[in-house]
């Protein structure tokens, strides 16, 4: 049986997704979970569509079978591995031809189930940036830079409560420095199917914990409807000593290639200053790890400054606090705003 269904009902279920797009789309952003199964290679994508432009639908429909014919096999064997209990998901970008046909053949071949996504692709698109539309419950927490926000949002979980990280999604840490020691960022549109993957697991009428954050991360950006609402929303600043900030920087950039904390340091040459940034440099040949934290958290506190006094002072709270002790900075939040 072959079926169409909505991207909600597809979402709802569990099961095996095959993306049959090309490679490249794929990469470029998917659903959670799909697994890429292209019917034509990147080349051949082109290929077929040049031909479609310059000539015909039917010239194009031929190219495409000379293309997919050797592989129909490939189909089969590749499509059991995702799926052995022969149910499952289809979909390409508009739910077109290259589904249909997928589909069909999966069908001809023993497939008792298979699911269509109307709209495809296209359609999952459109749910993703639709759900950041609509109006939430969040709670901001911010501080300056070294405050350990990521780690206390981490022990707000433990303690019940719905977050988000928005850094780890990213991979990137959101600073100049953000990117060492992570992972290859995902693309723009993969981040925000990411985030709206972990976004529907929460419960949407209790309040989601974010992190303070620019519309960028990195490469990635935060969904603007979104990041408009975390604009406005209620923000908890946790206001901690730099000296204890500098030390929670240097334990965590502490075995970092070096290299990487230099040419760092030279992408915000400008604003730090030609002395700050030969200060830096030689502290940093020396393993002094410590004031090369301090002199970047001059400049980093002085932009957070500026992006708080911007904010409307009504949803702004400050929250004292001694050290970067994540589990007891968890609890005195908490506690602060009952």
């Amino acid at each position: 049986m072959i079926q169409e269904c909505t991207i909600d009902e597809i979402l709802s279920q569990q099961g095996a997704i095959i993306d049959v797009r090309s490679p490249g789309e794929y990469e470029k952003g998917h659903i959670p979970g799909a697994v890429n199964i292209p019917l034509f290679d990147n080349d051949e994508r082109a290929h077929v569509g040049t031909v479609y432009k310059q000539q015909s639908k039917d010239d194009a429909v031929k190219l495409g079978y000379k293309y997919v014919t050797p592989k129909l096999q490939w189909f089969i064997d590749e499509s059991l591995k995702v799926a052995p209990e022969r149910m499952v998901t289809v979909h390409c970008w508009r739910g077109g031809m290259r589904s249909q046909s997928f589909a069909q053949h999966l069908h001809d071949n023993g497939f008792s189930h298979i699911n269509l996504i109307s709209g495809g692709y296209k359609a999952y698109r459109n749910h993703v940036l639709n759900t950041f539309e609509k109006p939430y419950s969040l709670q901001i927490l911010g501080g300056y830079t070294g405050s350990g926000k990521t780690y206390i949002l981490k022990e707000l979980e433990k303690l019940g409560e719905q977050v988000i990280n928005l850094e780890g999604l990213a991979n990137h840490k959101g600073s100049a420095f953000g990117a060492i020691g992570q992972d290859i960022q995902p693309s723009v549109e993969q981040f925000e199917n990411n985030l709206h993957q972990q976004w529907m697991k929460l419960n949407h009428n209790k309040p989601i914990w974010l992190e303070d954050e620019s519309h960028n991360i990195g490469f990635d950006k935060i969904p603007m409807h979104l990041y408009l609402q975390m604009r406005n929303a209620q923000l908890y600043f946790i206001d901690i000593p730099k000296t204890e900030r500098a030390k929670h920087l240097v334990d965590e950039y502490t075995g970092e290639n070096d290299a990487l904390l230099a040419e760092s340091i030279y992408k915000i040459s400008k604003r730090l200053g030609g002395q700050n940034v030969k200060d830096s440099i030689s502290y940093l040949e020396q393993k002094n790890y410590f004031e090369v934290a301090l002199i970047a958290l001059h400049y980093y506190d002085k932009s957070y400054h500026k992006g708080l006094s911007s904010r409307n002072s009504k949803n702004v709270s400050i929250i004292p606090l001694e050290t970067v002790n994540h589990k007891r900075n968890a609890e005195i939040i908490l506690n602060s705003i009952k």
